[in-house]
């Protein structure tokens, strides 16, 4: 397999005192982000985002959902 390994990368206040993640995995690009309400884990897989393992919907998506239903925003 030719999959790019992509490196993880540390946003946020406290970015030198975050752990590394202890693994790498090919085609994913992995951050971790240390907000006001804790840390969280954003994954990119494949095109698609996670967060703290969770797909996150494309507002792509959400926006093509509610024209079809025609719900105002």
């Amino acid at each position: 397999m030719n999959t790019l390994t992509l490196p993880d990368i540390h946003c946020g206040v406290h970015r030198a005192s975050e752990p590394e993640l202890p693994l790498v995995s090919e085609g994913i690009q992995r951050y971790v982000w240390e907000g006001a309400f804790g840390a969280m884990l954003i994954e990119v897989r494949d095109g698609a985002a996670f967060v703290n393992g969770q797909r996150v919907e494309p507002i792509s998506d959400t926006v093509s959902r509610s024209t079809e239903t025609g719900e105002q925003r």
